[in-house]
């Protein structure tokens, strides 16, 4: 386990300078801005598009970030916004912050719904995923002995929210495993439908595992679920400004997600959507009062919080249009592909994420047999100053490995080349 010091030492930042030149930033919205007709897939690997965004964030270049899955940088433009927001909300924040910034609140929410092809009056603006989906996970009406169903490779909050339900409501929850890694859409849809029993009254899925990267069908399951006239929550941590999708047409009732990674929003901003005729019947996670039962900002209720990275969101959104949902989604499996396709090929290397198209997009879990994962993982940091992070399951672990647009081709082959030094010479 690396310690704050360690982290600190390695990657240099006490005397980091992080300083940033405009010039990078209006270099690659000019790029992005210019007409391409080319296949997403051709665009993705022109470096002459990629190196300039990459330059857009005022990162720290001495050591390579490969978990961009946990939490995802912004870049300037964006952090530029906060702060002036932030800024003006300190001038006199009961006018500044609550009159003249809040209300500001709903063009960002105007723009991720058209963004989203959904109504404004369906989108909350939450803090993170966790936020969005325990509101919906605490606020349907459940009996005990009545069961919620999901997989064995959801997310360890959303399982601990529903323990807590268990032992205060006496609900059952119900879980299953899936194939891993998985190429058959169908397969998934078919376990789910399976392990539906008489008490089921409630689905959560991810559209997206954090684990693996892997793909899941929600379309498909939402639509087995309603046919049984079941209510279907989507964990899209990971897939919104990830995937290239609209969310429109995944035609769900639920579906919350954070901000702060692949849309590169600022730290601490997500997103609810709940269908406008669903509202009344979803209990808010903190108190509303009677009149906003229709009204989706009823899950907005948090009492005072800083105004500035929510407008931020804004800025992020601009960004990512500039770059496309279908060339971001190509970039992120180009890169994916520049290092798990060549040490896939290596016997030792096992993948635990399908590389099949549309299995999953840039993020990919990597074991090498023989290795403990954390042993690879502290080595890669200690040694290459590589930061990955470590999966340990029953019955798959290794280490997730999830570039984003501003990793470089170098930071991605500088793993490539330490992975390979591994599987020939090992760790020792």
């Amino acid at each position: 386990m690396i310690d704050r010091r360690g982290f600190l030492s390695a990657a240099g930042l006490p005397a980091a300078a992080l300083m940033f030149d405009p010039a990078a930033l209006a270099g690659a919205l000019e790029l992005l801005s210019r007409p391409d007709d080319r296949a997403p897939e051709l665009a993705a690997a022109d470096e002459d598009i990629w190196g300039p965004v990459a330059q857009a964030f005022p990162l720290d270049r001495s050591f390579v970030n490969l978990n961009h899955g946990g939490v995802s940088p912004a870049p300037a433009v964006v952090l530029d916004a906060m702060a002036r927001h932030v800024a003006f909300s300190n001038h006199a924040p009961s006018y500044t912050m609550w009159k003249i910034l809040r209300p500001q609140r709903e063009t960002v929410r105007s723009r991720l719904a058209r963004f989203c092809g959904v109504s404004p009056d369906e989108i909350a603006l939450t803090r993170n995923a966790s936020e969005g989906l325990q509101i919906c996970q605490q606020g349907f009406d459940l009996s005990p002995g009545d069961e919620v169903l999901t997989t064995s490779q959801d997310y360890p909050r959303m399982i601990t929210t529903f323990r807590q339900r268990e032992r205060r409501d006496g609900i059952v929850l119900k879980q299953f495993d899936i194939p891993t890694p998985s190429d058959d859409p169908d397969e998934i849809v078919r376990l789910f439908e399976r392990n539906i029993s008489e008490r089921t009254r409630l689905i959560l899925m991810c559209h997206v595992i954090n684990l693996t990267g892997q793909v899941l069908p929600v379309k498909q399951v939402v639509a087995m679920a309603r046919r049984h006239g079941l209510p279907v929550i989507v964990d899209g941590a990971h897939a919104f400004a990830h995937l290239d999708f609209r969310l429109a047409d995944l035609e769900c009732d639920y579906y919350a997600t954070s901000l702060h990674k692949w849309l590169n929003a600022p730290i601490g901003t997500g997103m609810l959507y709940v269908a406008k005729d669903r509202i009344r019947e979803l209990w808010p996670l903190m108190a509303a009062d009677e009149s906003s039962d229709d009204d989706i900002r009823k899950f907005e209720q948090t009492g005072t919080y800083p105004v500035g990275p929510v407008l931020a969101v804004g800025d992020a959104l601009t960004f990512h249009q500039a770059m496309g949902s279908a060339r971001k989604f190509a970039r992120m499996v180009y890169l994916r592909d520049r290092w798990a396709r060549p040490l896939s090929k290596h016997e030792r290397v096992r993948l635990h994420t399908s590389l099949e198209p549309g299995m999953a997009g840039g993020i990919a879990l990597v074991e090498i047999e023989g290795i403990e994962p954390s042993d690879l993982h502290g080595w890669l940091w200690k040694r290459h100053g590589i930061w990955t992070t470590t999966i340990q399951r029953d019955s798959f672990r290794g280490l997730r490995v999830s570039p984003s647009v501003c990793s470089t081709l170098e930071e991605v082959d500088r793993f490539t080349e330490a992975m390979e030094q591994a599987v020939h010479h090992g760790i020792g």
